[in-house]
């Protein structure tokens, strides 16, 4: 950790919408860019949106019409973030992944259910 403390590598505004964000993708694919590179051993703090409340990305409201789930843009849901580069690493290599800590974002105490972060040590 040093000095410096941990890195934030990944950042949500919740001012965009998530397809907006350059550090959230909703699939697993060669051509999606990495979105930051983590040294062997470091720990980082990755920031991702809460699956069960937000993996529409906002496209589901809470009111009383059931038309946004039957509208809901399949091609918009399941954000995900990342992908990270782990620095060293190659294509088959087994990384471990240590959780460190997962915590609801501190500036949205009032909505602290809508998302979570967390740190991560990245050890290949």
């Amino acid at each position: 950790m040093g000095k410096t403390g941990i890195r934030t590598i990944c950042k949500i505004d919740f001012n965009k919408p998530a397809e907006e964000q350059p550090y959230l993708h909703n699939r697993r694919h060669p051509d999606i860019p990495f979105a930051g590179t983590i040294k062997d051993g470091e720990t980082v703090k990755i920031e991702s949106l809460d699956w069960s409340l937000d993996w529409t990305g906002g496209q589901i409201k809470n009111d009383d019409s059931a038309d946004d789930v039957k509208n809901v843009d399949l091609t918009k849901v399941h954000y995900l973030s990342g992908p990270f580069e782990i620095e060293g690493s190659m294509p088959g290599d087994l990384l471990l992944v240590e959780i460190m800590d997962v915590q609801p974002f501190q500036d949205r105490r009032g909505d602290s259910q809508r998302s979570s972060t967390g740190a991560m040590r990245a050890v290949s």
